[in-house]
């Protein structure tokens, strides 16, 4: 979550602090604003806890708002897309390698999704950015779990092709084999269908081990969702700043 614009010190968003009513308080010396670190001499806000000058005010309102734009939201799921791709090829490749299947790597896909969207929508979150970071990071997993799946169908094939070559008579290839744009169209549509299909699937052919993994996919899901909603603001104030009070003589 980007809630730190500018570079200036990082505000506590998810949980509020609770403080002394700043209406309470009486300085002569001003605050110092918690983001900008300038100080403020006349009134300030208070936002989770934390005093802020009216301007960095302005900015942690507009960073609570959920962006509208469908632009914003095209660029976030082009950068949430890109981060599920490459989520999907580390757990491919960590199953490839080990051969386990690694659950907490969907945790990483989640954080990777989540933090992808979110840059996307340039630091701000919202219903429709959570959605999008739940329904890539599930996505992801699937794709994972496709070339796995379709390298055992394509060994089964083989294996009953054997197995039938010894009872049947060769046939003759079928040379009217040309694939059009129409082909290519469905077979993306299956292949999108079935990655989505794919992470039920296999927990619940693996029950009851399956229900450790569908839980884990389940905890990713849930860290997407946190990292693309929309931050917990307290805002109050303004409040007054005493004056100084005069010297008597």
């Amino acid at each position: 979550m980007d809630s730190n614009p500018g570079g200036h010190a990082p505000l506590q968003f998810d949980t509020a602090v609770p403080r002394i009513t700043p209406a309470t308080i009486s300085t002569t010396q001003g605050v110092t604003c918690a983001m900008c670190q300038r100080t403020v001499p006349d009134e300030y806000y208070d936002v989770n806890g934390q005093s802020v000058c009216a301007a960095c005010r302005s900015q942690l309102a507009q960073i609570a708002e959920t962006p509208r734009s469908w632009g914003v939201f095209g660029l976030a799921a082009l950068f949430g897309l890109g981060a599920a791709i490459a989520g999907a090829i580390l757990y491919y490749a960590v199953i490839a390698i080990t051969n386990f299947e690694i659950g907490i790597v969907a945790i990483a896909i989640g954080f990777m999704v989540g933090w992808a969207v979110r840059k996307g929508a340039a630091g701000r979150g919202g219903r429709r950015f959570q959605v999008l970071a739940l329904v890539l990071t599930y996505w992801a997993v699937g794709l994972a779990y496709t070339p796995i799946t379709f390298k055992q169908m394509i060994e089964d094939d083989k294996k009953q092709k054997a197995e039938a070559a010894t009872t049947a008579p060769a046939s003759t290839p079928d040379e009217s084999s040309d694939l059009t744009t129409r082909d290519v169209a469905t077979a993306l549509a299956f292949l999108v269908g079935f990655s989505l299909a794919l992470p039920v699937l296999v927990v619940i052919s693996s029950l009851p081990g399956g229900l450790i993994s569908g839980a884990i996919i389940a905890f990713g899901m849930q860290q997407a969702w946190k990292m693309t909603g929309v931050p917990t603001l307290l805002i109050s104030g303004p409040y007054r700043i005493a004056a100084a009070p005069s010297s008597s003589a």
